[in-house]
């Protein structure tokens, strides 16, 4: 028997799933139940903006996923931060508010989702979206609950980095969420009055306010309860395995949005996915969908790390007592170090001149992290930059390894597999080195520390990339939206399940391909779509 019973279940209360919730009690009219493994977001270092250092290894707040060994990468497995707490990864990521190209959007349409094209989502980006200060008209929203802002403490090595991309020929870009993506920029952060815009604070704090939302945190979903091929309700523990199994029940939809990594190994628990696989692992297959789990992508970052000279940086500003300082002044003025983000800077071009389209992406920092992981600050004054490529080709998967929620899913990023990325990457790397030995930038270099002046040639470079590179945190694409027909699809373009009534995926799993941008803002976009969805097939259902 159902324990409770409510109109909707959110499954995950990151980006997304804070979106739906928040704008289905909006509507008034439903009881809204949002189940979330983790605890609430009350670490303080959540809302510091440079938080983020700690919040990437902290593992009460942060899955921390160990992936399998990647081929690519000489057989060297990555570790994946994903949120474990209100606010999911929006409240442990960099704060980067990145929508990427138009072009990826009209790519999603072109494989068979019509109405997600550009023009289609734009609209849908900006109703979440208070943007504050300068940006090109028509692409940004202002009244929305979720603020935006560009940088209000200019650096004096951020400018010599920009400065530097100019005299190259890469163009300032005043908005690179407006027009075009093209050029180099500060970044514009989700970040306000020196404190993080969280999607949790946003939509979810108020949806629990207005009464009709239930949040019940530290619920690990053990899976979705079907009764005559719909979707019912869900089954979950409070804390660990060893607690008592609870039931609630959906009068309307089950949505899950627990994100690229957990929302696939929530369908395949239930039933749905590779039926062989399922069958191998003793679950019992509901609906046969092969592309559960399968379509990983991620943006695989590989950083380079120069000594500066001539100027102060964040490593120097936040040790002894001048991070005393820094503490006092954040505590004053929200301002100052702590109130900056770890990427400052956004570059976004191409690796081959004959492009349309740029495929690569570099960020800046005037700080650097040890073995550039970006957990703590070196002690010696460094800077920092990172390059990936936009759209990779190399595709992985995640696939539950048992029948038990608690265990945590095989996670094959794949990264580097394919020979075009590789390829892309070192020109990225090359970029990112030009940049740096250009005037007036170079002028503060005392030395390139990583991967150091002797590693010039290709393969010198490129096993620097395989040994020491790591995720951006951008895991896509394993619930795939597509057509029905498509063999490696898994919602249609609602979000619905294929098969499965009252079943629906709303994150940043269902990507067909993964954007030319960190993915926060498009599952921002997802959620609000997911809503409209939501709430307009109710009204269909009433006519």
């Amino acid at each position: 028997m159902a324990d409770e019973v409510f109109d909707y279940i959110v499954v995950g209360a990151g980006t997304a799933g804070s979106v739906v919730a928040g704008r289905l009690s909006e509507h008034g009219k439903y009881r809204v139940c949002v189940l979330e493994a983790g605890p609430a977001d009350r670490n303080p270092f959540i809302h510091i903006p440079a938080g983020v250092l700690y919040t990437l290894r902290n593992p009460a707040i942060n899955w921390m996923y160990k992936g399998v060994p990647s081929p690519g990468l000489n057989g060297r497995a990555i570790t994946h931060a994903r949120g474990k707490t209100l606010g999911g990864s929006g409240s442990i990521n960099g704060h980067i508010y990145n929508r990427g190209q138009a072009a990826d959007f009209d790519a999603w349409a072109a494989s068979g989702n019509s109405d997600w094209g550009y023009k289609q989502v734009l609209p849908w980006f900006m109703k979440s979206q208070r943007m504050l200060g300068s940006g090109d008209d028509g692409y940004h929203g202002t009244d929305g609950p979720f603020t935006i802002t560009n940088l209000e403490q200019p650096d004096p090595l951020c400018d010599a980095f920009i400065d530097s991309a100019e005299s190259i020929g890469i163009p300032r870009n005043r908005d690179y969420n407006g027009e075009t993506q093209e050029g180099i920029a500060y970044a514009q952060r989700s970040v306000y009055r020196g404190r993080r815009v969280s999607p949790a604070r946003e939509f979810l704090y108020p949806a629990m306010k207005r009464g009709n939302t239930k949040v019940i945190t530290n619920a690990h979903v053990q899976n979705v309860v079907f009764r005559d091929g719909m979707a019912e309700g869900v089954s979950y523990k409070i804390g660990n395995r060893n607690s008592t199994l609870k039931t609630i029940r959906a009068n309307r939809e089950v949505v899950l949005c627990a994100g690229a990594l957990a929302s696939p190994q929530i369908l395949q628990l239930s039933g749905i996915g590779n039926r062989k696989q399922l069958q191998s692992l003793g679950i019992q297959p509901v609906q046969h969908l092969a592309g559960v789990g399968e379509n990983l992508r991620d943006h695989y970052a590989v950083r380079s790390v120069v000594r500066i000279s001539g100027t102060q940086t964040i490593n120097d500003r936040v040790r002894g007592l001048s991070l005393l300082r820094e503490v006092i002044n954040y505590g004053l003025t929200r301002k100052g170090a702590l109130a900056l983000t770890p990427t400052l800077v956004y570059c976004f071009w191409k690796s081959r001149e004959q492009l349309t389209n740029g495929d690569i992406q570099l960020t800046f920092t005037p700080a650097s992290y040890p073995q550039g992981v970006q957990s703590g600050l070196d002690k010696f004054p460094g800077a920092t930059i990172a390059c990936w490529q936009q759209r990779p080709l190399s595709a992985g998967y995640v696939r539950a390894v048992s029948a038990d929620p608690f265990d945590p899913p095989e996670i094959q990023g794949n990264y580097l597999a394919e020979a075009q990325d590789r390829q892309v990457l070192l020109a990225a790397l090359r970029l990112s080195r030009t940049i740096i030995n250009s005037a007036p930038f170079s002028e503060y270099i005392q030395e390139e520390l990583w991967p150091g002046v002797q590693r010039q040639s290709d393969e010198a470079l490129l096993d620097h990339a395989m040994r020491t590179g790591n995720t951006a945190y951008h895991p896509v694409g394993t619930c795939r939206m597509g057509p029905e027909s498509s063999a490696d699809s898994v919602v249609n373009d609602k979000l619905q399940v294929h098969g499965i009534d009252r079943l629906r995926v709303a994150d940043a799993s269902i990507m067909p391909m993964i954007p030319s941008a960190n993915v926060n803002a498009s599952s921002l976009m997802i959620g609000e779509r997911a809503a409209d969805f939501l709430l307009s097939h109710n009204v269909q259902l009433n006519n």
